[in-house]
């Protein structure tokens, strides 16, 4: 087991919680594991053998960030090879809310069960769902696909995450992190791009097809290269998995999340299915805490970590975070075509987020490696973030589009070094043993996070354009109509009645800069959050002993 330099009885700012020479309870139910288990840390890789083990991973991640953005240039089509409409939807929704439910749970069950079994089964489910997607013969079969890819492809992100962290000392933890975040980028930008240009050439379905070959490779490479101990324990593995824990845990963000994304997209919020699974997501939710708290001995993420103080801060530093940014993907591009713009061009407007949240996580990573802090760093990122979410509400439609690259650069570049900057912190502050659950418990908070800012986004972008609408045009012939045909599509902006236009597009921008308001609050608050971080040693080896050094 790790121990640390510091002495027993000196805590300090910058001592991990939990850590390995505190005495552990002996009945195993609080958020200490049992102590017949131990934590084994694996030795230091030369660079070169570290190298190979990394690209190992992002083989995975690539896919699994490809796979995740393929479907925005695929739903229309496969939609309409199935006559389904009602399909459009859930071919993203089943992806992401499969991905978002199992990433919190892989954190201990690799744990028991070790890095590499992980991510061969995420590699196989990921390979799965795509044989289904790519040899769909129903509408059905599709959506199941798209399930069974969303817990490979998210069993890759999070795992890859663990192994990198295992394998990489704290204070080159956020470099390596930042190398990832590029990956990750470069995979969720082209899986747009790869999309269209598959579906114009072959079809889309080898859009799908065509991922095998290279999932198989990166499951012969992790399973040969990806070599680090799993937990060792008197007592037998499946004994070990808190089922109930995880079970109440991914039935708490399923119901969560389809009820998130049903509303107001697919079905109308007093629709029975939001009704039911909103409350229903609260019950499974307070079981979830009562089981991690008094009846598993493993839990899948111990609760009471959760109440320390840079742990909570970090944790509602993602989920405010994620909300702040996905509010912004999905609504500067209706933006941009507002002004006009095709979707192309309107795409193309988030790359400068994407550039920024690069340039962001390594950077980050570099000044953690050279300074070993990250206290200040994280308040900078935050308040680049407030700076361009900020600075958004004062586009105009009638102005040029220069400004919306540099606030969303800001945006990106604030993400970036803050989803970085959290992850080391949530690391460095719990004991090495915690460290796969901690960040699990990150994933979650982020997940929920991206779908709750879209639902609040679309709430404020509604209500205020319907309410605009009406003032207006109320007592105009046809406003009824003409306003249905105008929430419904963007197309009704290119044929409007006379002397609508001017009236509309105000509309339009009113609602656009209500959404932009709103994210510039959420982002006020992620910075208060942020600042609640203490600052933990970023120690320079596995073993964590260099508290003098650091």
């Amino acid at each position: 087991m790790a121990t640390n330099s510091n002495a027993p009885n000196s805590a300090d700012e910058e001592t991990p919680l939990l850590r390995d020479d505190q005495p552990k309870p002996q009945n195993g139910s609080g958020d200490e594991p049992s102590p017949i288990e131990e934590t084994i840390i694996p030795e230091e890789l030369s660079a070169s053998r570290l190298y190979v083990t990394l690209a190992a991973l992002y083989v995975g991640v690539f896919l699994g960030a490809l796979d995740s953005t393929i479907i925005a240039t695929l739903s229309a089509p496969i939609s309409t090879s199935f006559n389904s409409l009602a399909l459009l939807s859930w071919l993203a929704s089943a992806y992401l809310i499969a991905n978002a439910a199992c990433q919190p749970i892989s954190g201990r069950l690799t744990d028991i069960f070790s890095r590499r079994t992980g991510l061969v089964f995420s590699n196989i489910f990921f390979a799965a769902g795509n044989l289904m997607c790519g040899v769909a013969t129903s509408e059905w079969t599709m959506i199941a696909g798209r399930a069974v890819s969303g817990v490979g492809g998210g069993g890759l992100m999070a795992i890859s995450t663990f192994v990198a962290s295992d394998l990489v000392p704290l204070r080159r933890r956020g470099l390596i992190q930042g190398l990832g975040n590029v990956v990750f980028g470069s995979g969720a930008g082209l899986g747009g791009i790869f999309g269209g240009w598959v579906n114009d050439t072959w079809g889309w379905r080898i859009a799908f097809l065509s991922q095998i070959p290279f999932v198989v490779v990166s499951a012969i490479l992790v399973w040969w290269f990806v070599n680090v101990p799993a937990k060792k324990s008197e007592k037998s593995k499946l004994s070990r998995v808190d089922f109930l824990g995880a079970f109440t845990l991914v039935l708490t963000l399923l119901l969560l999340l389809l009820g998130l994304n049903s509303g107001g997209n697919v079905v109308p919020w007093t629709h029975p299915l939001v009704l039911v699974s909103l409350p229903l997501s609260l019950v499974a939710l307070c079981a979830f805490v009562y089981i991690e708290l008094y009846i598993a001995s493993e839990p899948v993420i111990p609760v009471r970590l959760l109440l320390h103080r840079t742990v909570a801060a970090a944790c509602l530093t993602n989920w405010l975070l994620t909300m702040v940014v996905f509010l912004g993907a999905f609504y500067v591009p209706i933006f941009f075509q507002v002004k006009g713009h095709s979707t192309t061009k309107a795409g193309v407007s988030l790359i400068p987020q994407s550039i920024g949240s690069s340039v962001g996580s390594l950077g980050a990573g570099l000044i953690m490696n050279h300074t070993g802090k990250y206290k200040w760093l994280s308040i900078a990122c935050l308040v680049s973030v407030c700076f361009g979410s900020g600075m958004l509400p004062t586009l105009s439609i009638y102005g040029p589009d220069w400004p919306e690259y540099i606030y969303l650069f800001f945006v990106g570049l604030g993400y970036g070094g803050t989803l970085t900057v959290t992850l080391l912190a949530v690391i460095s502050a719990v004991d090495h043993e915690h460290q796969a659950v901690i960040t699990s418990a990150t994933y979650a908070f982020r997940s929920t996070g991206s779908t709750i800012g879209i639902t609040i986004a679309s709430a404020v972008y509604q209500n205020i354009l319907v309410s605009s609408l009406h003032e207006k045009f109320d007592c105009w012939p046809g406003a009824e109509d003409e306003i249905r045909r105008i929430r419904d599509s963007l197309d009704e902006l290119k044929r409007l009645p006379k002397g609508w236009e001017e009236g509309v597009l105000d509309s339009f921008e009113l609602a656009l800069r209500g959404v932009f308001l709103t994210g510039f609050g959420i982002a006020i608050l992620c910075l208060i959050c942020g600042a609640f971080m203490k600052q933990h040693t970023l120690h320079k080896n596995l073993a964590r002993r260099d508290s003098a050094s650091s």
